[in-house]
């Protein structure tokens, strides 16, 4: 899995006055967790960017004055009206202890479905994987390749890997839809060639 390297410095002051005083100069207050010691910190926010607005899965490798860690971000804090970060929660990584991230979701192949009209509906964009953090993947193929109109692929058809999906086997993660122009011309293929029912005869008087 990529990473994106975060730089922190070490907080001296705790509380919310001090987090306070902190976003005013555009840095975001942070902790990480997981490991021997909690660690409280802060990041100046553009750093933020690269991790947090994008739809990858990114590791972190977090440098808070020196000393290295090997993180995932677990949580973040927003404003409810600017939207600025406000905290952000890091999980220090041990390889040996499985982790849990959404992973994108990403489709390969031509699906039958598309060559005759058809229309990928996608379901699902990420889903919930447990793993080692050597064995997390980037993202999660799915090969649509045999999907014809009206066909869905789900989570259980996902080959087996070294890590292991969460989210409910029955999950439909995208189907092909059947464009409206098409049901109909399938509708009204069948009355065409129906041939029309013999004419019932007049009873003997």
């Amino acid at each position: 899995m990529k990473t994106v390297e975060i730089i922190g410095f070490k907080r001296a002051n705790l509380g919310k006055k001090a987090a306070k005083s902190l976003r005013k100069e555009s840095m975001v207050p942070c902790v990480l967790y997981g490991g021997k010691d909690q660690v409280h910190f802060n990041v100046p926010m553009i750093l933020f960017k690269n991790l947090v607005y994008t739809p990858k899965a990114l590791m972190v490798d977090l440098n808070v004055e020196g000393t290295k860690y090997k993180a995932i971000l677990q949580e973040v804090q927003f404003h409810p009206v600017n939207e600025l970060i406000l905290h952000a929660d890091f999980l220090e990584l041990n390889d040996s202890k499985q982790i849990r991230m959404d992973i994108p979701i990403k489709f390969v192949g031509a699906a039958i479905g598309l060559q005759r009209g058809g229309k990928l509906i996608t379901k699902l964009k990420k889903a919930s994987v447990k793993a080692l953090p050597n064995d997390m993947p980037d993202v999660i193929e799915v090969d649509v390749t045999a999907l014809d109109l009206g066909k869905s692929v789900r989570i259980s058809e996902i080959p087996k890997a070294a890590y292991t999906i969460l989210n409910s086997p029955l999950i439909t993660i995208a189907s092909i839809g059947i464009p409206r122009g098409l049901k109909t011309e399938e509708s009204a293929a069948p009355a065409k060639g129906a041939a029309k029912a013999p004419a019932k005869a007049a009873p003997k008087k």
